[in-house]
């Protein structure tokens, strides 16, 4: 399970997990993911709509659902083979154990093993979990209710947002399956369930409401999370967490705690949706194609919609408009607000990133725009959303704080003192920017965005991305030497 920890110092931050588009629906198309696809006959199931469990009626103990969930919830364990370096035995500062640690330090191999959860969505074998739970793992086995044990491949993985496909070994016949509900139609207040393998502990049981939807807590560009009170902990995840109708809502991923190891923290879910937008590509190609509009956009306030000549402060801004992109194509300006695709309504730069995500690449979108005052209807054709690598110069010229950062050189980082491929060197700042009247100035290297390293321009791109308008940014600068804190106030 990725754990959240708040601490003092880290108020200005954005929630994060243990690792690291936003404002950017030109980088990276939404949370949602992909296009809404159609399901492949058997790829998963839907429950037929009145078809409950015989007898079911609004519980007043939950133990007759939880018997009929438990089975197809799986505990997954992992081996991953680390390679380290042994030094010969004795005073590491010893100059006798240095010279010959030169000549006598060897590889070693280590394995390391970590546990998760999963659920089975059909008959075929394949199990859901988060991506974490199973990346870099060298062997993958599942243990089912019933005590039988399979050896798992990865079919697929969506590593940004946390998402694997895994296909079991052998003999799978008769195998209980999950059913995978509409987290749309999940409400705040609603009760859910959450059941796992938390610290090891076979199919643990907890239960309650949904906090809040459409979390953003920093984990990456695609945040999305459902919140939840339910008790989850390190182990619960990739679990599935259900409605009272015993349906799969959300895929249990993070964890904030404020007080640290063992205090009690807020769970957040992947939705459903975004696994089921997901699930015909992994299990077709092991891999996520995302669509991509090419700009860079902002929440429209009241004072920016006054100064547009809007009745209204909804819609995305348009910051930039990425050359030959696909909205540089189809005619998208600097200054439109965005307020709808295909005929969905777009409030703000989240939804538009949402919006996107929808449109499979290759087919023409519908943009819905104001300018200078007048609504106007523009036609895209969606692209694929090219490598995180192609796009990175153009993401950080749209960043929120006003500056452009290239990569530490190995020169650099020895004229400065920092190890190389730690941080981002700042190589402009525009004068009139957020960064510039909070005191950034050329030369100085960016070492962490909100109490997360940054460690190449990518990185720094995608955590400033994730940043709302109006928050501020907590910077851990080196400059000359030294090292200090600098905030900045996003725009």
């Amino acid at each position: 399970m990725r754990r959240i920890v708040f601490s003092l110092v880290a108020v200005l931050a954005v929630a994060g997990c243990t690792r690291g588009e936003g404002f950017l629906s030109g980088v990276a198309s939404s949370v949602v993911g992909v296009a809404h696809a159609a399901n492949k006959p058997g790829l998963w199931s839907e429950r037929p709509k009145g078809n409950l469990p015989p007898g079911f009626v609004p519980p007043t103990s939950l133990a007759p659902l939880v018997k009929e969930l438990k089975p197809a919830v799986v505990n997954i364990s992992t081996t991953q083979v680390v390679r380290r370096r042994a030094s010969v035995r004795g005073d590491p500062n010893d100059p006798f154990n240095q010279f010959f640690s030169q000549f006598f330090d060897v590889p070693q191999e280590q394995a390391m093993h970590s546990l998760g959860s999963g659920f089975i969505i059909n008959s075929k074998g394949l199990v859901v979990t988060n991506n974490h739970v199973i990346d870099g793992a060298t062997e993958i086995r599942v243990k089912v209710a019933d005590g039988r044990e399979f050896a798992a491949e990865v079919l697929g993985k969506d590593p940004k947002v946390d998402l694997a496909l895994l296909k079991l070994q052998g003999n799978v016949k008769d195998l209980p399956i999950v059913y995978l509900g509409d987290s749309d139609k999940t409400d705040v207040g609603d009760w859910v369930i959450a059941i796992g393998n938390p610290f090891g502990l076979d199919h643990t049981v907890s239960h309650g409401i949904v906090s809040a939807k459409e979390r953003i807590i920093g984990a990456g560009p695609y945040d999305d999370f459902i919140q939840t009170d339910a008790p989850i902990n390190p182990g619960n995840s990739g679990g599935p967490l259900f409605n009272t109708e015993g349906e799969v809502v959300g895929v249990n991923t993070a964890i904030l705690s404020p007080g640290g190891h063992g205090s009690v923290g807020i769970g957040f879910a992947v939705p459903v949706n975004m696994l089921k937008a997901e699930l015909p590509q992994l299990e077709s190609t092991g891999h996520v194609v995302r669509g991509w509009l090419g700009v860079s956009s902002q929440d429209l306030t009241p004072e920016l919609a006054r100064s547009l000549k809007l009745e209204q402060a909804k819609g995305a801004v348009v910051n930039d408009v990425f050359p030959e992109s696909p909205a540089d194509k189809g005619g998208l300006r600097p200054g439109d607000v965005v307020t709808g695709l295909n005929g969905h309504h777009v409030d703000n730069f989240f939804e538009l990133l949402r919006a996107v995500a929808g449109a499979m690449p290759g087919t023409d979108a519908q943009v819905a725009v104001m300018r200078d005052g007048k609504p106007l209807s523009l036609s895209v054709h969606i692209a694929e959303k090219p490598e995180d690598q192609q796009i990175t110069r153009a993401l950080v010229q749209g960043d929120r704080l006003g500056l452009r950062v290239e990569p530490v050189s190995a020169e650099l980082a020895r004229r400065i003192g920092v190890k190389e491929g730690r941080g981002v060197a700042v190589t402009d700042v525009k004068e009139d920017s957020p960064a510039y009247a909070a005191g950034l100035r050329p030369g100085d290297v960016i070492l962490e965005v909100n109490r997360r390293p940054v460690e190449d321009v990518q990185k720094y791109a995608h955590a400033v991305a994730s940043v709302r308008q109006g928050e501020l940014v907590l910077l851990r600068v080196q400059r000359q030497g030294t090292t200090l804190y600098i905030a900045v106030r996003a725009v």
